[in-house]
This record gives C-alpha cells, sequence and structure tokens, in this order.
C-alpha cells in the first residue's frame, strides 16, 4: 500500500476507562474549537453522530465506513480527513472493528464564530480584485487524503489540545487558524482548476493555471509566468501563495508528481524515463520531490502497484 500522510498515533483509552466499545469519546475543550478523540472496539453499523459545530475529522487507525450527504458510502482510512458542515449526520460503520483492531480518529468541533471572523479576515486582505472571488468553505470537496501540512497541523492542534500548557488556547489559535486557511486555500485552488474545464480562461488564475498544466511536461519559467500574470516575481509569488497556500514551484511540482504517479502504472516506463515525460531536467530532483510529497521513491511506489 502506498504511503500516506497519516497522524500520530494517541494513546488508546486503558479498558477499565471504556465507558462504551463503539465510539468511545474523550473531550478536550479549548475557547475556539473541541477536540473529540473516538474509539471503536467492535463491529457496528449505522451509528450515527451529529455536531453543532463544523468539523473537521481526521482518521488516525482502523477503518470505517462513511455514509455522508446522501452521497454513495465511502472507507474512510489514516492519512485522510472529512469536513463536514454543523448539524449534518454522519452514519458509520465499523466493519472491522475489534480489540485487537480498534477504530480511532478525532473530530475538531470549530466554533461558527470564528470561522466567520477567519473567512471574514481572509475577504478582507486576501482578495485577488481581478478574481471576484468570496472566501468560503465549500462541502462538494470533503473526503480528502492529508497533505503534509494539513498532518502537521491537524498533529500539532492535538497535543496542544490535550497538552496542560496554560496557554494552550493561544497555541490552539494560531494553528487552528492556520488550518483553515489552508483547507480554503486548497478548495479555492480546486475550484479554479474545474472552472477552466467548464468556463475557459476568463481570469489571471485561470490563465496561469491553465498555463501550467499545458506545459507540465515542458521546461515552465516563473518569470515567464510572472510575465503572463502581469506581476513582478515577488508580487507574483506572493500572490500565488495567498491564492492556494503554496509556491508556484510547490503546485508544479505537486502536478508533475500526479502525472508521474499515472506514468508509473506503466512497469515498461524506468524512473529516468518517467522523470523526463514529467518535465524534471534531474531524475535525483525528482526522485527527492516525489519522496518528499508521497513518503517513498518512485522506485517502491512502482513496486507498489500491481
Amino acid at each position: 500500500m502506498v504511503q500516506k500522510n497519516k497522524l500520530v498515533h494517541i494513546d488508546l483509552t486503558q479498558p477499565k476507562y471504556l465507558k462504551t466499545l463503539v465510539e468511545n469519546r474523550r473531550i478536550f475543550n479549548l475557547n475556539n474549537c473541541e477536540l473529540n478523540v473516538f474509539e471503536s472496539y467492535q463491529q457496528a453499523f449505522r451509528v450515527p453522530l451529529t455536531f453543532s459545530d463544523f468539523v473537521i475529522t481526521s482518521m488516525i487507525r482502523g477503518k470505517k465506513v462513511m455514509h455522508l450527504f446522501d452521497k454513495p458510502a465511502f472507507e474512510y482510512l489514516p492519512g485522510e480527513t472529512v469536513i463536514v458542515p454543523a448539524n449534518e449526520t454522519m452514519v458509520i460503520d465499523f466493519p472491522e472493528a475489534s480489540d485487537d483492531m480498534p477504530t480511532q480518529c478525532i473530530a475538531l468541533a470549530v466554533d461558527s464564530r470564528y470561522i466567520d471572523k477567519t473567512l471574514n479576515y481572509l475577504n478582507s486582505f486576501y482578495n485577488d480584485r481581478d478574481e471576484n472571488h468570496e472566501w468560503k468553505l465549500l462541502f462538494n470537496q470533503y473526503h480528502f487524503d492529508n497533505n503534509n501540512e494539513v498532518s502537521d497541523l491537524i498533529n500539532k492542534l492535538i497535543r496542544v489540545c490535550s497538552g496542560q500548557d496554560n496557554t494552550k488556547n493561544i497555541y490552539a489559535d494560531l494553528n487552528l487558524k492556520e488550518l483553515l486557511i489552508r483547507l480554503v486555500q486548497s478548495q479555492h485552488l480546486e475550484q479554479v482548476e474545474t472552472s477552466i474545464t467548464h468556463n475557459g480562461n476568463k481570469t489571471r488564475l485561470q490563465y496561469v493555471i491553465h498555463f501550467i498544466h499545458e506545459h507540465l511536461t515542458d521546461k515552465i519559467l516563473v518569470n515567464e509566468l510572472c510575465r503572463k500574470a502581469y506581476l513582478s516575481r515577488n508580487q507574483f509569488f506572493k500572490w500565488f501563495r495567498e491564492q492556494f497556500g503554496v509556491t508556484p514551484v510547490e503546485y508544479i511540482n505537486r502536478e508533475r508528481i500526479k502525472l508521474a504517479k499515472q506514468l508509473l502504472g506503466h512497469k515498461q516506463k524506468s524512473i529516468s524515463h518517467v522523470s523526463a515525460l514529467c518535465g524534471f531536467s534531474d531524475v535525483n530532483y525528482f526522485v527527492r520531490i516525489f519522496k518528499k510529497l508521497e513518503g517513498i521513491t518512485p522506485g517502491v511506489y512502482q513496486g507498489c502497484l500491481s
């Protein structure tokens, strides 16, 4: 199995302190959020769970099957996160839970006023005048693999929320705000990528992203992207990162690695050949970037594919 950006394991509840074997719950309350740690030790099906606040859930151990938004059920595994609006009921199956293989996940419930404050901040200071874009949380993308930033931030929040530091509300506030911003930036990027297919290149963001995808296998010069965006190099990097949470180079590398993963499915293609096909001029750099983003080398990844 290909490695994902999994969360650090949380110590399981000692058996004598378990109140239930299905969704045993530990709660850590802070000013703007509530950290819940859920554990299940036996099979169960169609278990409902509802929060009165927006919630960020992330799997740590085991497997669940989620029924959400009247959409088809999906497997929920370690290294993955799901976001759910307030008062939306999740219906959950635990097909493999046991004493030997418990499920464990966290659910971070966030105060709505805190979310509104964060989104208002983004709309006040980080809106591109050319885009007519409103920063907001969307739920068409509610289940996704963790990237490095999201897993690191959730791990930090778990440590802070469950710790004894008197200043933990301050540290939780900083990490929670960054996590929310990264989530909405990631959703904004997906919106822009989708809009190119349906609406063409009407905005500067769409034009730049479309150009990157059209030339992904070529040598892409950042200075050329700057000219197409009519921005200086410093302005372009600042603008791109504010909109998407990553630098242009990080985005290009990420998209090239996505392409590489597809090409590595063809066993006859060597690592150096795939590297060249994806626009990398240095195979060692390709291997380093692949391992940074995927946690394993391209050779190991190719070996994992059937």
